[in-house]
């Protein structure tokens, strides 16, 4: 008997075989997939692992690959679901890493707010310094030229600087420092432009402030021989041609290797002023950022001109500064005759000026001449202050002459006065 015979013709036929097959698939087919997904989460997931910390370590897989919205998902849900968890800030500080490293206007906004976040929920945190440091860094990525707007450059030097005030002994430091010295160049460039536009029209009061602003704020500026040249300057045209001798003297002893140096000798000189002499560090500092710009060719000059990003190439390297120095002006106030200042300037970290009142004749000749006695009330907290050396004995002094009269002052003498020389 054949085989074949047994069978019925109609599930010989086929189209009954195949559909036979597609039945046998749909039926075993779920089962197997089933089996094989059951077993990669049993080799990913091990049998006790806390759920958090595998969801923690799944977002930063997707991270690893790209997919940051996928795992910033995952991590919301970490955060969600486990409020109370150990790895609560590293999954924020993981959300706040995913949109730095995504970068894009859109990208770096959105870390910058996840670092400021993190920084308020976790202060104490040991990722705390690298969190206020990328906060910076959003804002350093965003910066433009000097020419454009200028409060992405704003931000990350507030930024930088908050880091400085509050991590001092921080392993980032050195790097913090080098950022804000690029940022600061940044803004010092923008207002020499604006100064420079003021100076050549010839408004002298509006060059000076932008000069003062960048002498205080930015000492490190890579043309600061040539601000401190203008602002001598321009106070010159202002008729204070005293009030420039600091500035001719910063201009040789921070940048000596300028070509200005002999143009501001020569002022000291026809004022009768001492002319310092650069030390030996300043010295060797100059050399370093000489060499250093040396090295970059044309060709590399030519691609920053056309790069929509600022130039770093010309900063130089010094110490940072975070407040407003006022060196300049005790020295011009020791030239105006003021001699004391208040012992609190020592603790409070700044130059503070005393005021004492001078006569007539200092101001006209720009020497310290013998100062008007004091009144009673300024004699009084002259004496409660805690001066030393000769400057506390001649504030005693002048206490004890309060009571005395005042000198004459000179008669003035007609516009025919020699012609009592000649008629008796």
């Amino acid at each position: 008997m054949n085989f074949k015979e047994t069978i019925p013709e109609r599930l010989r036929q086929p189209s009954f075989l195949l559909c036979a097959a597609l039945l046998l698939s749909v039926l075993f087919l779920p089962a197997c997939l089933f089996h094989r997904h059951r077993g990669s989460l049993a080799t990913s997931v091990p049998n006790g692992a806390q759920p958090d910390k595998v969801l923690l370590q799944k977002a930063l897989n997707e991270f690893k690959h790209g997919r940051y919205d996928v795992g910033r998902l995952t991590l919301q849900t970490l955060m969600n679901t486990y409020p109370d968890s150990e790895y609560l800030s590293q999954a924020k500080l993981a959300i706040a890493d995913s949109y730095y490293k995504q970068g894009g206007i859109s990208g770096l906004t959105e870390a910058e707010a996840e670092y400021k976040d993190f920084i308020t929920f976790f202060p104490t945190a040991p990722e705390a310094p690298m969190a206020e440091y990328r906060a910076g860094m959003c804002h350093f990525r965003l910066m433009g030229k000097a020419d454009r707007d200028q409060t992405e450059a704003r931000q990350a030097e507030t930024e930088f600087k908050e880091f400085l005030v509050k991590f001092p002994q921080n392993p980032l430091m050195p790097e913090v420092k080098a950022r804000l010295r690029e940022v600061q160049e940044v803004l010092a460039q923008g207002d020499y432009e604006i100064a420079q536009f003021y100076y050549i029209r010839g408004a002298w009061p509006a060059a000076e402030s932008r000069y003062k602003e960048i002498v205080d704020d930015y000492p490190n500026f890579s043309q600061g021989d040539r601000v401190f040249w203008n602002l001598g300057q321009t106070l010159a045209h202002l008729n204070k041609k005293r009030e420039a001798v600091p500035y001719y003297d910063r201009l040789i002893m921070e940048f000596p290797l300028s070509p200005l140096v002999k143009d501001a000798q020569q002022q000291l000189a026809e004022m009768h002023e001492p002319i310092p002499k650069p030390t030996k560090a300043m010295l060797a500092r100059a050399e370093a950022d000489a060499a250093r710009r040396g090295h970059r060719n044309i060709f590399e000059q030519a691609l920053g001109a056309f790069s929509s990003a600022p130039d770093f190439s010309e900063t130089l390297h010094g110490p940072v500064v975070l407040g407003s120095p006022n060196q300049i002006q005790v020295k011009i106030a020791k030239l105006n005759g003021n001699l004391s200042a208040p012992a609190s300037a020592a603790s409070a970290g700044h130059n503070t000026l005393g005021a004492q009142t001078a006569s007539m004749a200092s101001l006209n000749s720009g020497k310290p001449v013998d100062p008007l006695p004091l009144d009673s009330n300024s004699s009084s907290s002259t004496s409660n202050s805690n001066t030393s050396g000769k400057t506390q004995q001649n504030v005693t002094n002048q206490n004890e002459t309060t009571s005395s009269p005042a000198p004459p002052a000179p008669k003035k003498q007609g516009k025919f006065h020699f012609l009592k020389k000649i008629i008796p």
